[in-house]
């Protein structure tokens, strides 16, 4: 097996794109060569492949895995890197990755594979919660999703390789994690009961959040931005996006970023990455 010694820290990133045929009309190249991540985890792609401008669907110097949503237009996340990977999972199935493939994860909202190639394997995955912001029905597949996903979530955790999940988890966990805490107490993505689902994540499912136990308590940063009520401009956001990493991979972190200049090219998101010291 070829071993990959990538230049350290090894940079790993989450980002919701708000649909990347879009995000790549705006500018996003330009934004992915100054972010220069080495494992890319996307989600609201809301493009098949086939749908994308050449050569995105097969960009140079990557290697991609597309997860997109049967409907089309819709969520799909997709994982790029710069080594080889594989996929085990797809989906909240568990170990292997599913013989149904798409129909049984129809929106496209886990992909889970693995950087066998590394100095120390590593894996990673790129989620997507759904946002009940938009209607109560859209609020009950939010929890019925929430509650499949923390059993999940427990059993991922316990492996002994590092493990990332990057993506948007459409929730503020804590005050600092939003602006106008109080205005926004009944609103989807800071119900308390939502808050309390994700500490259960951190606490008894046993994940780090690695961007609030590197920036500690100041408020934010923020990684989502109304487009109303001068949100963007104010920096009146949302930290929804995370990348929280079990025990061997917490170990690995010495550093994290928000890149909000990225948001404001182009997408509503912030992308967030880590920096990972893997052995020579």
């Amino acid at each position: 097996m070829q071993i990959h010694t990538m230049p350290r820290p090894l940079r790993v990133t989450t980002w919701n794109v708000n649909g990347l045929r879009a995000a790549l009309r705006k500018g996003f190249a330009d934004q992915l060569d100054r972010l220069a991540p080495d494992v890319l985890l996307l989600q609201e792609v809301r493009a098949t492949p086939e749908q994308l401008p050449e050569p995105w669907a097969q960009p140079p110097g990557w290697h991609v895995t597309w997860h997109p949503a049967q409907k089309l237009g819709y969520a799909g996340t997709a994982v790029w890197s710069r080594m080889p990977h594989r996929v085990v999972a797809t989906g909240l199935a568990h170990g292997t990755r599913s013989r149904r493939g798409a129909a049984d994860d129809p929106d496209g909202r886990v992909l889970r594979v693995a950087l066998d190639e590394l100095s120390r394997p590593l894996q990673v995955a790129s989620i997507y919660l759904p946002s009940g912001s938009s209607s109560p029905q859209r609020q009950t597949a939010k929890e019925a999703w929430m509650e499949a996903f923390f059993p999940w979530a427990q059993r991922a955790r316990r492996g002994r390789s590092p493990l990332i999940l990057g993506g948007d988890f459409n929730i503020a966990h804590t005050e600092a994690d939003i602006w106008n805490p109080k205005g926004n107490a009944k609103n989807s993505g800071f119900l308390p009961h939502e808050r309390d689902w994700f500490g259960r994540v951190l606490d008894d499912a046993g994940w780090h959040d690695a961007v609030r136990r590197h920036a500690g308590e100041q408020q934010g940063p923020y990684s989502w931005w109304s487009n109303r009520g001068r949100a963007r401009e104010l920096d009146r956001g949302w930290r929804i996006d995370y990348l929280l990493a079990n025990g061997p991979a917490a170990r690995l972190i010495h550093a994290c970023h928000t890149d909000r200049d990225a948001m404001l090219a182009c997408s509503d998101h912030a992308p967030v990455s880590v920096d990972l010291r893997l052995p020579a």
